[in-house]
């Protein structure tokens, strides 16, 4: 199909990962496309959720998704790399120890902090735009409370249990919801009296989120108010020293935890780049506003003004997103500069994600010779949350507070999650987010974070086992492998429906009945002789019998009125051992009907009982040994589920179901085979082409490609 044409996406984010996707979906049957994308991670970061790393609410793993999750068994080729440089002009991106020739570029790098210029606060100030970052804070605060618990002056003590926030932005409300949370279970914990621990919000603007409408903006204010955090607005910050923070009143905070989240600008590695640059920062516009990016989300600019160069590393695109300068080099996400309505892109996810598509699109445009598409921006509305019980939305044209927002939050989440890496990423969310969330920082209050542990459940698991074995045992008693005497199912199916293989066995046991009346009629005169000895003896019998009958009568009598006063007297409430389902009533016939009549019955009896026999002993002995629990479980309550809707299942088996549940939760560990065997099967099937390709990972992947 000709040369090869070489796809180098730099930077694994929001962007990079939405482009490279997009491609290789495009061209997945393309051999002479190849899509490479360096990062100098082996993960993606979820970046709006750092907060609840260094908040403590979650663990550092949940924010990290590896791009060998992400990209399976796709075409994508991922490289762990630094760029340094690119050669626009050579089509090469250059790292220290590699050169990476490209057809067509896709620069996703992202942006860093943007400090304004004001004096100490790179060197004296945690900043919170990188999961090193988050990690970093998170440790901190740890060893901060755990060393002011031992300090006696009440100044020093006073100054290390004071945190301070610098910007009311998303991420600086989101992180002071976190360290308020937070604070509550430290205090616990080292048995600090809460009054101690302050936090605090500095932001120079009259509000804090000044993006929300004020109806969602004073929720907020209301809400970190009521948590005794402190909000000092209208207090811009002029300064830092180590462990002082200065305010333009001429005011300082003593703290030895101050974190900056007043502002991002393009990164350096896209500033350092010979491609036209887009104007940024806060010295580049008169009105200077918080929230946005480098402080011009208000900043508008004349239509004369949008292709200034400036100094900061926003990279100037054309509506196909890309660059001015090369008709083959596209940008995504935080480090591009495009004016939309007389404002610069925010940035924020959203402008990442569709700021991608259309460097994909246009891509595989450039490509396949089809036309190209201009970014038009589609924002779904904004979302904030004050740590892991309260949140306020304005998304899909719905206002939320409280637990409807943090429900739609973690709903967007997921959306995201399952388009990423799919529903394992999905299943994982959800267990940081809920299953495994310690001191009930969520919307369900711990509720289902408790776990049981495995040996609690081993002797429920043996019995478990057991019942089903001696189920199956009892159906080989009851004739269902004497397939000569015919069906012993025919009770799951509806009147006057023929299994396959009856015909047959019905003939069979024609045959064994005529020579069983061959039989009988050699052996009738012998019963005529034993009836003329039984008439001889006839009258002694019934003397016998009479006077027995009197004494019977008498005592059954007595029995009996004293069981109609009981049963007046108390009644059965509820006969459990009852049917669930009425065998003749409504569910179940059209249980029978559906499935049983038009599926089943197809099957020839003798293996259609073979099989139940087989299930039902198969997954007593799984259980009884802990092998494939997993499996096991879900088998039994389907089994279940089968008989109840066929009108056997009676109230007082229903045990079997809630058990098998229990089972799910890997019982099998306990004293069990699982604990060896499911380690090596997830390794093995992790490795598999189908579960890369199909995103069904048990835990992580076990191969890189």
């Amino acid at each position: 199909m000709g040369e090869t044409k070489q796809i180098l996406i730099v930077g694994g984010g929001y962007g990079g990962i939405e482009a490279a996707k997009k491609l290789a979906k495009q061209y997945k049957k393309r051999s002479d496309i190849s899509i490479t994308l360096i990062d100098k991670n082996p993960f993606h970061t979820l970046m709006t959720e750092l907060h609840e790393v260094a908040g403590h609410r979650v663990e550092p793993d949940s924010v990290r998704i590896p791009f060998a999750k992400i990209f399976g068994a796709s075409k994508v080729k991922v490289v762990l790399d630094t760029i340094e440089t690119i050669d626009f002009k050579e089509q090469v991106a250059i790292s220290p120890t590699n050169r990476y020739p490209y057809d067509y570029l896709v620069i996703g790098s992202g942006a860093e902090p943007e400090f304004f210029g004001v004096p100490g606060i790179k060197e004296n100030a945690f900043t919170l735009w990188s999961f090193d970052d988050a990690v970093k804070i998170r440790h901190h605060i740890e060893k901060t409370f755990e060393k002011a618990v031992a300090v006696q002056d009440p100044k020093q003590r006073q100054k290390m249990l004071t945190f301070v926030v610098a910007g009311a932005g998303f991420t600086g409300i989101e992180l002071a919801g976190e360290l308020l949370e937070w604070r509550d279970e430290m205090c616990k914990k080292w048995l600090i009296a809460r009054d101690e621990v302050k936090v605090i919000v500095v932001e120079a603007l009259p509000t804090i989120l000044p993006i929300l409408e004020e109806d969602l903006r004073a929720k907020v204010e209301t809400y970190l108010k009521k948590h005794q955090v402190e909000l000092k607005t209208n207090t811009p910050i002029v300064g830092a020293e180590p462990g002082i923070v200065k305010l333009k009143d001429g005011s300082t905070i003593e703290t030895d935890t101050f974190v900056w989240t007043a502002g991002v600008q393009g990164c350096h590695f896209a500033g350092m780049l010979d491609l036209t640059k887009g104007r940024c920062g806060n010295r580049d516009c008169e009105i200077m506003k918080a929230h946005g990016t480098c402080g011009l989300a208000d900043c508008k600019f004349k239509k004369e003004h949008r292709d200034i160069s400036g100094k900061k590393g926003r990279i100037l695109v054309n509506a196909e997103m890309r660059s001015v300068d090369y008709q083959n080099v596209f940008l995504v996400g935080d480090n591009i500069w495009f004016i939309e309505n007389n404002k610069p892109l925010p940035q924020i996810v959203e402008t990442a994600l569709q700021t991608a598509d259309v460097a994909a699109h246009n891509i595989a445009a450039m490509i396949d010779g089809t036309p190209t598409k201009t970014f038009k921006s589609n924002y779904h509305g904004f979302m904030v949350s004050v740590g892991g019980k309260y949140a306020v939305s304005n998304a899909g044209g719905m206002k939320l507070s409280g637990l409807l927002a943090m429900a739609m939050k973690h709903l967007i989440n997921l959306h995201y999650l399952l388009g990423v890496a799919g529903i394992n990423q999905c299943w994982e969310y959800l267990k940081h987010e809920f299953l495994n969330m310690e001191h009930h920082r969520n919307i369900v209050h711990g509720f289902g974070s408790y776990r049981t542990r495995g040996y609690w459940l081993l002797p429920l698991r043996l019995w478990l086992g057991l019942m089903w074995v001696m189920e199956g045992v009892n159906k080989i008693g009851e004739g269902w492998l004497a397939w000569s005497t015919g069906s012993k199912s025919t009770w799951m199916f509806s009147p006057g429906v023929k299994q396959a293989g009856t015909a047959a066995a019905q003939a069979i046991q024609a045959a064994a009945s005529a020579g069983a009346d061959a039989v009988a009629a050699a052996s009738e005169w012998a019963e005529e002789g034993a009836a003329v000895v039984t008439q001889a003896a006839q009258p002694a019998y019934d003397a016998v019998a009479a006077a027995s009958e009197q004494v019977a009568d008498a005592a059954g009598a007595a029995v009996s009125a004293g069981t109609e006063a009981v049963t007046h007297a108390f009644g059965k409430i509820w006969d459990l051992s009852k049917p669930i389902f009425n065998p003749q009533g409504v569910v179940a016939t059209w249980f029978r009907t559906t499935f049983m009549d038009g599926l089943a019955s197809h099957i020839p009896f003798q293996a259609f009982q073979l099989m139940v026999v087989a299930a039902e002993i198969g997954i007593g002995l799984a259980l009884f040994g802990g092998l494939f629990t997993w499996w096991a479980a879900a088998a039994s309550i389907v089994m279940c589920i089968v008989f109840t809707f066929s009108g056997m299942f009676a109230w007082d088996q229903v045990w079997f179901i809630f058990a098998g549940f229990l089972m799910l939760g890997g019982a099998g560990r306990a004293f069990g085979l699982d604990c060896w065997v499911v380690p090596f099967f997830k390794k093995w099937w992790n490795g598999t082409r189908f579960a890369r390709k199909h995103y069904l990972y048990l835990d992580n992947p076990s191969k890189k490609d």
